[in-house]
């Protein structure tokens, strides 16, 4: 019930989003600059996208490989499936990867897949908020807007500090891992400890350690951060591809401003893929640069279903192509089912049954 309950408020709250978004908008001014987005260049940021999920999955290869070797074309498989249920349900659907993984490639357990998951978004942000501020370094705010410039500036870089101080902590915990699960093995020992939760949250320790042995090797960093990067400009170039389709003269530097602009807004965890957020956000950034309110929603609509349309048609290819009934898949959006999943991965778990 809880589940249902905080979907229904993320949707009504998307819904409100959308309103916010649309609501001083001549719709008819913004279909008409919809039709005179020109093709090639959205064709140019669709493949580009495209791309973009590909360096995904070998990205997630190599942080998954000190846990175990995994296929690369269950790996993309699973990640356009996946980021085709964020565009159903929100970042809730970042569940199913983790879970859909290992019913594709027996090799990784559901705990491997989540622990590289959350490494892999640290990653992005500190790749992202790299890129946005190197922007910033070069980007003008047009006059009069200095201030709604200085707020996402400072946005932007409190964020940036809050990657830096996640790097550090991962860091630290590899280097002391060893003690501190031990430490949380005896100090969990307690008969008014569940042995549930007690053998999720270890088995998250244990896998959470392994995942980070990358930071052990330079050259398993190297690779992370070169596929982190060129995902990236995977993803930039698209972006200023998307905005060049409706006429507007503008820079590459200005494309990333408007991408990590954009990207803040995704992490507003409503359906639809942060709809309403992300729109809004993406508006907000060309407004910024001097572009018309008519035409910055249309851009927004458009990048939005680029960025995620690729993952929609490839994701459906392979689900109706798996062996996973629809009910498996919706039981895959289940934090209960997560928590299940992930227990019986424990080696508690295991020498007790």
């Amino acid at each position: 019930m809880r589940k249902y309950i905080k979907f229904t408020l993320l949707l009504l709250f998307a819904v409100f989003l959308l309103w916010f978004f649309g609501r001083n908008l001549d719709w008819k001014e913004v279909g008409s600059s919809l039709r005179k987005a020109e093709p090639f260049y959205l064709g140019l940021a669709f493949v580009g996208i495209c791309i973009g999920y590909f360096l995904r999955a070998v990205r997630w290869k190599v942080l998954l490989r000190p846990i175990t070797e995994a296929d690369l074309r269950e790996l993309f498989a699973t990640t356009t499936v996946g980021f085709a249920a964020i565009l159903m349900v929100g970042r809730a659907g970042e569940i199913v990867r983790p879970m859909w993984l290992p019913m594709r490639d027996r090799r990784v357990r559901p705990s491997a897949a989540l622990v590289t998951i959350f490494v892999e978004r640290m990653f992005d942000l500190a790749s992202l908020f790299v890129f946005f501020s190197i922007s910033l370094i070069w980007f003008k705010a047009p006059a009069g807007r200095e201030s709604e410039f200085a707020s996402i500036e400072l946005v932007g870089n409190l964020m940036l500090a809050a990657t830096i101080l996640g790097f550090v902590a991962m860091f630290v915990y590899h280097r002391f891992s060893a003690p501190v699960i031990s430490w949380f093995e005896r100090f969990t020992d307690k008969a008014w400890v569940p042995g549930r939760v007690r053998a999720l949250f270890l088995s998250l320790l244990r896998q959470s350690a392994a995942a980070l042995d990358i930071l052990k090797s330079p050259r398993e960093i190297f690779w992370v951060i070169f596929w982190t990067t060129a995902l990236w400009f995977a993803i930039a170039l698209p972006t200023w591809l998307i905005i060049r389709a409706f006429g507007l003269e503008m820079s590459f530097i200005d494309s990333i401003f408007v991408m990590g602009v954009a990207s803040l807004g995704s992490l507003i965890p409503t359906p639809g893929g942060a709809a309403g957020a992300f729109h809004a956000a993406t508006a907000g950034a060309l407004l910024l640069l001097g572009v018309s309110q008519d035409v910055a929603a249309a851009v927004s609509i458009i990048m939005h279903l680029i960025y995620f349309v690729p993952a929609v048609v490839f994701g459906l290819y392979y689900f109706f192509h798996g062996d996973i009934s629809v009910e498996r898949f919706r039981s895959l959006l289940s934090s209960e089912n997560a928590e299940r999943e992930i227990e019986t991965d424990s080696p508690d778990f295991v020498a007790e049954n």
